[in-house]
């Protein structure tokens, strides 16, 4: 039976109140960001949260839930995650929670909405492309929620690591609903990111929860290699020796294969894990590792998000991810529970070769001309099977086109299948796309360049990471391993005040960004056209290259 509401009326603050539901769900302690979020979503106002993973910020939108009128909504891109969190949520003395997604039937979805529409459930978890339907959305028109969590947020946003088309209509969706109190959630976003999210889904005077990003329980350090055979050798060694469990990230779905086998043939119970994998085999591992049945996964970046499991005692990554917002969210499922764990970046200076040619993936503009031109060319809304069958191409070449001409606001989605040109001349909308693809990659490389900075700093390796999402240490850290080495010391300088980091700046060249690091003799600058660039202070004060916004 669906738990019952508690009355809003009842006696005590809000804090009071926040603080009652959130020990009948579980939560006897809360942080004070989980409780400033709480205290905004529960008196209506939108909230943005940034907080690192197992931070806790499940129970933001969960707990001023049971306190608000109307049902909550939580889009969540993961079919794993969606499935944890209703499981997580029967198992406690909480509210009814349901899902509606593609892994299930549509009688089960339909009984789903109708259960949330009779006021029978407070939650519903729902992947963002089922904001596109119109008959979910006037079953969730009807249900009238009161509060509209989007998870993963920093997917809305051009800016973020892991951008994703669908994340783009969700505020669109959220206005049509009347707009709820929207609750945004990401363990990882630099202030361009956090203005991004603000911006595309609608939040109105949205407050900023922003929780320290430092992991200070957690070892960060960066092994060099010459060759590949030596790098590997030396991810399962290391693998080998370290406490248990722990996880491994490799760039291909071949190596995290043969990386898993090898460990095993070493007689560490290991297992693969990536998106090639039937959801059973998927599930299996997931399961496995959460009850402690597998010592190591190796796996690629498809694994991990959602994952609650406190005790992981290392992240080893066998290769230089995209970007560091990626490194930072993967090495964050270390040492959840506030012990020492080890965060490894394997290096050899030729991966950068294969990180640069995946950001330089997308469709070719012949590809974009011929989809255009058959867009175009149609006297009705086409369905994708029909542009497949006509283009000759696969499913994901044409997901890959679409998703570009939907970024440029050439292709706009109606339901799952269904899509709508807007009925420009071909010749503009190619040029359009294909701009928009061309910023893309010069973003996607720098990002790039920002992690092949932190591999190869002497610096401090915790100062870079911090600066790099807006925060700032007075001095190293004294625990990385160069500050061990003692080249931490040497090379810190003070930070420059003359650019300071969230500022915004203007170049002559590249237009305007956001300062992410400073020091005393250079800026990083994020710019919305080329992306991440490191300047001399000098050089950009001697020709005037770099000025204040308003300044």
């Amino acid at each position: 039976m669906p738990r019952t509401r508690r009355d809003q009326s009842e006696p005590g603050s809000v804090e009071t109140r926040l603080r009652r539901v959130a020990a009948d769900l579980g939560w006897d302690t809360l942080r004070p960001g989980q409780l400033e979020a709480m205290r905004h979503a529960a008196t209506g106002r939108d909230v943005l949260v940034v907080a690192p993973t197992g931070a806790g910020k499940s129970a933001v939108y969960q707990v001023p839930a049971v306190l608000r009128d109307g049902p909550t909504l939580v889009v969540s891109p993961l079919l794993a995650l969606q499935r944890d969190q209703v499981s997580g949520l029967r198992t406690r003395d909480a509210p009814f929670a349901v899902a509606v997604n593609s892994s299930q039937s549509d009688r089960q979805n339909a009984e789903a909405l109708e259960t949330v529409r009779r006021g029978d459930a407070e939650f519903l978890f729902l992947s963002p492309e089922q904001l596109t339907k119109e008959s979910v959305l006037e079953e969730l028109i009807a249900a009238r929620p009161s509060i509209v969590a989007v998870d993963e947020a920093h997917c809305v946003s051009f800016w973020g690591h892991d951008f994703r088309p669908d994340y783009l209509r969700v505020g669109d969706a959220i206005e049509r609903l009347g707009h709820p109190t929207v609750i945004a959630l990401t363990a990882t976003a630099a202030p361009p990111v956090r203005d991004d999210i603000v911006r595309h889904l609608g939040m109105v005077n949205a407050a900023q929860v922003v929780s320290g990003f430092d992991r200070p329980n957690v070892y960060l350090e960066v092994q060099r290699h010459l060759s590949d055979s030596e790098k590997r050798d030396a991810v399962l060694q290391r693998a080998v020796v370290e406490p248990k469990p722990g996880l491994i990230y490799a760039a291909t779905r071949k190596d995290a294969e043969t990386l898993a086998a090898d460990l095993r043939g070493l007689g560490v119970a290991a297992a693969s894990y990536h998106a090639g994998m039937r959801a059973v085999a998927r599930r299996a591992v997931h399961d496995g590792f959460l009850d402690d049945e597998l010592e190591v996964v190796v796996a690629t970046s498809a694994f991990g998000m959602g994952i609650d499991k406190p005790n992981v005692r290392f992240v080893l990554h066998a290769a230089i991810t995209e970007s560091v917002d990626t490194y930072y969210q993967e090495l964050g499922r270390a040492g959840r529970d506030g012990e020492p764990a080890v965060a490894t970046l394997f290096y050899r200076t030729e991966d950068l070769a294969l990180r640069r040619f995946f950001s330089s993936g997308g469709p070719s503009e012949e590809l974009v001309t011929s989809l255009v031109t058959a867009l175009h060319n149609r006297s009705r809304p086409p369905n994708r099977a029909e542009l497949r069958a006509e283009l000759g191409i696969s499913g994901q070449r044409l997901t890959g086109a679409l998703n570009l001409l939907e970024q440029a606001g050439v292709v706009l989605s109606q339901g799952k299948t269904t899509l709508r040109y807007t009925g420009e001349p071909v010749e503009e909308a190619v040029g359009r796309a294909i701009e928009v693809a061309t910023n893309r990659q010069r973003i996607d490389r720098s990002r790039v360049d920002m992690v092949r900075g932190y591999a190869e700093t002497i610096g401090c390796r915790r100062l870079f990471l911090l600066g790099y999402f807006g925060e700032q240490l007075l001095e190293p850290c004294g625990d990385c391993d160069n500050c061990r080495a003692g080249t931490a010391d040497e090379a810190f300088t003070s930070v420059s005040a003359e650019f300071p980091v969230n500022a915004r700046v203007r170049h002559v060249e590249w237009g305007e960004g956001v300062v992410m690091r400073g020091e005393a003799d250079r800026v990083t600058v994020l710019f919305e056209q080329v992306g991440y660039r490191t300047l001399s202070l000098a050089t950009t004060s001697e020709q005037g290259l770099l000025t204040m916004v308003g300044g």
